[in-house]
């Protein structure tokens, strides 16, 4: 039973600790017992959380540094929870107060006229997290406070008596972490006024004499200074922040979809009536990969690891939409589904001249060719674009089928009976998966299929053209004939 006086938290033996200490021990213990400090956290095992576990061992206030959509408010979120589950505050106090070292006058006059009996309540860890945007109309007295004229009257004072003060997010914000999101966004005159709460821990409010030390774990966001050029961080508050971090995007493959996997969000009837294929995860990520080194996309804007999330709920409705038109209960991904994601695709990259040249839609086509493309190879022998006349290869078999016949057109809104039937006809394709991938899922063969027409299609060996309802295969050269 927590203790709801002065005088029983007096007895029961507790310490006052300031955050920064707070943080640091329960850091010490986790560390010490091979605890995960940042759970679902994925990809900074090796690099931003020990720089970050580092920068809390050190009591640094905390710069997170990188490209849109690479968790670092999330990372500021997670530190609640090194924080202790309940801390003791004076009860009606608008700045937390200690109850064992009071700021606010409100707190010191409660604590004089009752003594033992001052009244507290705990707070829990939860609620000691405060996030402010950086936007350029933010004003010192949203951060630090001001004035109050309405209080002054209503209490008959003087303007001169510090309770007509109005206290602003950072005064409210004691003993609790305080995140500043996207930084460079906060005009410079603001930001001069977080010099002093930095570096000597106080704040000052409209010239009154009153020195409030404000105990508060601060973490800033931002974007590299050379893509933003809303503003930039002044260099005196770049020297008070302790620690600077920069973050990254997911190095490989598997921990982007592990992200992915874990922040898309779905109805649970979906996931049992859509299976998705193992490839078709690895081609969703590698769009993304082949996004943020496309000619046609900024790559000081990034491309966040959202896209790939809304990619996938976009690629789930996809199948879903034509599940229910085609009256199937369950079904599978498709290679032809991608197409869906397109609107995911468009809406979170920044295009550079080129890129917008071409337009949108199209660069989203150019990166998914691009993400099969290099794919391909990891699953079939590599398709040589020039080959010696009647020599064989492993898909001289698929092109003299398609040579032989008239081609076939995969509708998008298809049953699964129609789309299996309509890959099942094309004989050598299963020759091609029982020999180079004759480990494959059951459940993932049609897409496979799916994937090598495709493939064929990007390494100019089969011609694919875009009908109204879906997409039509043919070979190469009767593209040519069509058009003499």
């Amino acid at each position: 039973m927590k203790e709801n006086t002065l005088g029983e938290l007096l007895q029961s033996g507790y310490k006052s600790k300031h955050i920064k200490d707070e943080l640091r021990d329960n850091l010490r213990t986790k560390l010490k017992n091979n605890e995960t400090t940042f759970e679902g956290v994925h990809g900074f095992e090796n690099t931003v959380i020990p720089e970050l576990e580092r920068a809390i061992l050190s009591k640094h206030n905390i710069n997170l540094l990188g490209l849109r959509g690479q968790a670092k408010t999330r990372l500021a979120r997670k530190m609640i929870e090194l924080l202790d589950e309940y801390i003791p505050v004076v009860a009606g106090s608008e700045i937390n107060d200690d109850p064992l070292n009071p700021l606010s006058r409100y707190a010191k006059e409660l604590i004089a006229e009752k003594g033992n009996d001052t009244p507290i309540t705990w707070l829990h860890r939860s609620e000691r997290f405060f996030e402010k945007l950086a936007t350029p109309d933010v004003t010192v007295a949203d951060l630090i406070g001001d004035v109050d004229p309405i209080k002054a009257a209503n209490l008959k004072l003087n303007y001169s008596d510090e309770r007509v003060i109005h206290f602003g997010m950072i005064p409210r914000a004691n003993r609790c972490i305080f995140v500043i999101n996207e930084l460079p966004d906060l005009q410079a005159r603001i930001q001069v006024a977080l010099f002093n709460i930095l570096q000597e821990g106080d704040i000052q409010i409209r010239g009154f004499k009153l020195r409030l030390p404000v105990d508060v774990q601060f973490i800033f966001t931002a974007n590299p200074e050379d893509y933003t050029n809303r503003g930039s961080i002044v260099t005196p508050l770049k020297d008070r922040i302790g620690s600077q971090i920069l973050t990254h995007y997911p190095e490989t493959l598997e921990i982007a979809k592990t992200i992915t996997q874990q922040e898309a969000k779905f109805a649970d009837e979906i996931k049992e009536a859509i299976h998705v294929p193992a490839l078709a995860k690895d081609l969703l990520e590698q769009i993304v990969f082949e996004a943020r080194e496309s000619e046609y996309i900024d790559a000081k804007s990034g491309v966040s690891a959202r896209m790939s999330i809304t990619m996938f709920e976009n690629l789930m409705a996809t199948a879903e939409r034509r599940s229910l038109l085609s009256g199937d209960d369950k079904t599978t991904i498709r290679l032809s589904d991608f197409m869906g994601v397109i609107p995911a695709i468009t809406g979170k990259v920044e295009l550079v001249y080129e890129g917008e040249q071409e337009g949108a839609a199209k660069v989203a086509g150019i990166l998914l060719g691009d993400a099969i493309h290099t794919l391909f190879p990891g699953y079939f022998p590599k398709i040589e674009k020039l080959e010696r006349e009647n020599e064989k290869n492993a898909y001289s078999d698929l092109l003299e089928w398609f040579f032989a016949e008239t081609g076939f057109e995969l509708l998008d809104e298809a049953s699964d009976s129609e789309y299996r039937s309509i890959l099942d006809s094309v004989k050598p394709l299963e020759i091609l998966i029982k020999k180079y991938q004759p480990e494959a899922d059951k459940r993932d063969i049609h897409f496979i299929k799916e994937f090598i027409l495709w493939a064929m299609v990007e390494y100019e060996k089969l011609s694919k053209n875009r009908i109204e309802k879906g997409n039509q295969f043919k070979d190469l050269y009767s593209n040519f004939i069509n058009k003499l």
